[in-house]
């Protein structure tokens, strides 16, 4: 039976009943597979499993999609339910932030002000914020996040090693429907037409992975001619840790575009140049 909590002082006696060890899955709901995928695999990880919904303003630029993110709590909770997670933690805005905002955020670095930070400033420094929180509210032995959101996992990885903060982070990877699409809640905006055009992104990762063997120039230049007439935010080569892309060995590529208004995000791990 999953118990629902949305304060700090339900979740510090929801806590402290939990036995053994706790993995946290930070979730702003409108849960799908891929979140289902990633509860999973805590469960994998720990005896007990805790997974938060909060939809977080400090993440979310003036211009973005606060406001129609989507938000589906019935069917979440009825969902983590069927999943067996013991302990869902769904705060309101003013639980987490209960002075209107914090005076002190967390800084994500050098790292956080390229691709995806290029284009939403203030962004990781907004998620990086909320789940140093979370992992403080929750205390988590073990805490999982997707992959899809590449970027968002090194940064957290970072964090919690520079601030010794003493939770294993684990990266689940990304699932996708059968036409190719990672799965994300942004996918509901896609209008039939639109989804036909959003397959181009990972199409186009496919596309570079092959080229793999063949060196940087190649990967770019292929997953590039797939993308001719999507509205790019950028298409990087980058190392496993987001710095320079490698001569040779492990590598990501990431994309990110918008279709219609919606953007979307995506990224598959590949091997550059000789095996």
């Amino acid at each position: 039976m999953t118990e629902l909590v949305r304060t700090r002082t339900e979740l510090a006696a929801a806590r402290a009943g939990v036995a053994g060890s706790l993995a946290l899955v930070p979730t702003m709901g409108a849960l799908h597979d891929g979140h289902a995928e990633l509860i999973r695999l805590a469960g994998t990880l720990a005896d007990a499993v805790a997974v938060s919904i909060f939809v977080n303003p400090l993440q979310f630029g003036p211009a973005e999609d606060l406001d129609r993110y989507p938000r589906t709590p019935e069917r979440d909770l009825e969902l983590l339910d069927r999943l067996g997670v013991g302990l869902v933690f769904a705060p309101g805005v003013a639980e987490i932030y209960p002075d209107g905002g914090p005076a002190v955020t967390v800084d994500p670095g050098p790292l956080g002000a390229l691709l995806e930070g290029a284009s939403r400033p203030g962004h990781f420094a907004g998620v990086l914020t909320v789940v140093t929180k979370l992992l403080g509210l929750v205390r988590p032995d073990v805490a999982v996040f997707g992959e899809k959101d590449y970027q968002q996992l090194a940064l957290i990885r970072r964090t919690v090693a520079d601030l010794e903060l003493g939770v294993r982070i684990v990266g689940g990877a990304t699932v996708r429907d059968p036409d190719g699409l990672a799965l994300s809640s942004r996918n509901r905006y896609l209008s039939a037409e639109q989804r036909q055009r959003a397959l181009a992104l990972p199409r186009a990762l496919r596309a570079g992975a092959d080229e793999g063997p063949n060196g940087a120039g190649a990967v770019l230049k292929a997953a590039t001619e797939v993308l001719r007439g999507i509205d790019v935010d950028y298409l990087a080569l980058r190392g496993v840790d987001l710095g320079p892309a490698p001569g040779a060995g492990p590598a990501r590529l990431l994309v990110a575009a918008r279709i219609g208004t919606t953007r979307l995000i995506d990224n598959v791990p590949l091997t550059v140049g000789p095996g």
